[in-house]
């Protein structure tokens, strides 16, 4: 089959390589284009481009595929399917409609939950016990195709980071268990829909005053970009891990010499932090050339 490849983080490498696994002819890889990244700027290419072109394959970065140039260029393909996986462009009509079969996606959420940016972080957020993948086919609306199949995962203790890898993996083989085996579409229930709004910033700061249950959410949800963070000694601090504690004080109070925190409700035991520019490590060695007494209020 003749198929056109769309996605650029680590999460859509996975079902690119099962592709090319499969035999399936890949004419293309669709992908943001490179952008500065680190101290010295240089451009950086998504992880999907530098896979493509180890594997051969030819590689576009259009920065916009609503201009007729790019909507010819991707029609000459003469595609018989296009794949998109965390791709990062709204696809328009002309772009939907060219692939002889359409365009199909590898959404890392159990549809309709979570339509939209951040489907693993929001789901970590809310506390909700499973999650999965659902491979579906794509319409003009954001993620509200009809479903062709779904995987489901455990989230478990697991964080972002973790659940993603699980996620792209699963969403590989359910992808070629589809191109496989195709099923009747599945229309999705819009009254069901939760909206997966892109992760701000702002989100990742710790309030105190929250429950330990939440925070330690927070604290997966962001693990491990771009981690929960805390101020302490006038900087931040990142909270990677982290376990809850059964005991209380008032919340953003140090509770120990082993840097535990008290909570709106129990308290937090840290088990992994980052001051910045440095790298992971236990609340011991933190503390050794970073002081944080008992009894300091954080913020």
């Amino acid at each position: 089959m003749r198929i056109i490849f769309m996605g650029s983080p680590d999460f859509a490498v996975p079902s690119l390589e099962a592709l090319v696994a499969a035999g399936h002819d890949v004419v293309a890889a669709y992908c943001q284009p490179p952008r500065p990244a680190g101290r010295g700027k240089g451009q950086r290419k998504t992880a999907v481009h530098d896979r493509a072109e180890a594997l051969g394959i030819p590689v576009r970065t259009p920065r916009s595929l609503r201009n007729a140039e790019a909507q010819a260029e991707f029609a000459a393909l003469d595609a018989d399917l296009a794949v998109v996986a965390a791709y990062g462009l709204i696809l328009p009509p002309e772009i939907l409609g060219a692939p002889k079969g359409g365009c199909i996606n590898v959404h890392a959420s159990l549809l309709p939950r979570w339509r939209g940016a951040a489907p693993i972080q929001r789901a970590i957020l809310a506390g909700d016990d499973v999650t999965g993948v659902t491979i579906m086919r794509m319409d003009e609306g954001l993620d509200t195709g009809p479903m062709l199949l779904k995987r489901e995962l455990a989230i478990d203790s697991k964080n972002a980071g973790q659940v993603t890898e699980q996620l792209a993996i699963n969403g590989a083989q359910a992808l070629l268990d589809w191109l496989d085996h195709p099923s009747t579409p599945q229309v999705q229930a819009d009254a069901e829909a939760t909206y997966a709004a892109k992760i701000d910033k702002a989100e990742a700061r710790i309030d105190w005053a929250l429950p330990a249950a939440a925070i330690l959410r927070q604290v997966r949800a962001f693990a491990p970009a771009p981690g929960a963070w805390f101020e302490a000694n006038g900087e931040r601090v990142k909270l990677l891990d982290a376990a809850v504690a059964d005991v209380s004080g008032p919340p953003g109070t140090v509770l120990d010499a082993g840097l535990v925190i008290a909570c709106g409700n129990g308290a937090i035991r840290p088990l992994l932090v980052q001051r910045a520019g440095r790298s992971a490590m236990s609340p011991g060695d933190l503390l050794r050339g970073f002081p944080i007494a008992p009894g300091t209020i954080l913020q």
